[in-house]
């Protein structure tokens, strides 16, 4: 998929020791789980990389703040942040230092993606604010292709879109219909620091821009038309009044019945 990368099969700690770390064997489309239930039948066809002409917008990582060090601290085992927690729509920051914390966060990242049956996650799913992605599309460790993004920006993305059903570990249970470039190109940084780019297509393709949304503070029904927002509306009021009953405290946010939602289009500054 792209060049420079690293094939590996040991589904130890060495893979996050690795700049930009596949592990390649059969993609398993049965194996597609929870956070991205995508549907369709191109899933089972590889097929080369349409050609992508769509500029994305561009701005200098100096618009985005530097984490510190404390940013990237975290208690293990890490636990998946739910809709309409706050941190889930808050500003992420760029990543700065290359070191063993970030490793073990990045291993602790896929442990808990794999547990909860998810073939992609963000840092602030984790309640991490910091821009950083891990994702598999087989869904298992061992199969598949592990993918660390690091810093992304979106370089390109094509005009076609696709329709797919999306879901998300931070809305569980809930699926509905998302439509998305069917393919990007992205720069990035690996787990050593290093800048590369990498063309995604298909599958790959819409899970990166979903975990990117994430890092964009946008959420997967933002969008969603109208229409199909309505169909799972009644699910989304339910995550918000749990999220009350557990914190005593008002939803940050609530779907509502209101029209007048806006549905967020292309990648924003990233």
């Amino acid at each position: 998929m792209a060049s420079g990368t690293c094939f590996i099969q040991s589904s130890s700690l060495s893979y996050a020791l690795l700049p930009f770390l596949y592990r390649r064997t059969t993609l398993l489309s049965t194996n597609l789980r929870q956070l991205h239930s995508f549907s369709s039948k191109s899933l089972t066809t590889k097929s080369p990389l349409m050609k992508v002409f769509a500029q994305a917008r561009r701005f200098s990582p100096k618009q985005v703040e530097i984490a510190s060090t404390d940013d990237i601290l975290f208690e293990s085992p890490l636990k998946i942040v739910k809709y309409p927690d706050p941190i889930l729509r808050a500003g992420n920051k760029r990543i700065g230092t290359f070191d063993e914390n970030l490793k073990k966060l990045v291993f602790e990242m896929f442990d808990i993606m794999y547990k909860t049956d998810g073939i992609g996650l963000s840092a602030p799913q984790v309640g991490m604010n910091i821009r950083l992605m891990v994702f598999n599309p087989a869904g298992e460790r061992g199969v598949g292709e592990e993918i660390v993004l690091i810093n992304p920006r979106v370089q390109k993305y094509s005009r076609k879109m696709v329709l797919f059903d999306e879901g998300c570990l931070s809305f569980p249970g809930i699926y509905a219909g998302v439509q998305r470039p069917e393919s990007v190109k992205v720069d990035a940084q690996d787990i050593t620091g290093e800048n590369f780019s990498v063309d995604l297509s298909r599958l790959p393709a819409r899970v990166f821009q979903h975990e990117f949304d994430h890092l964009q503070g946008t959420l997967f029904f933002d969008r969603m038309t109208e229409e199909v927002v309505d169909s799972i509306r009644e699910e989304l009021q339910a995550l918000e009044k749990k999220y009350e009953d557990r914190t005593g405290f008002p939803s940050p946010e609530k779907i509502g019945t209101s029209k007048a939602r806006k549905v967020v289009t292309g990648f924003g500054r990233s």
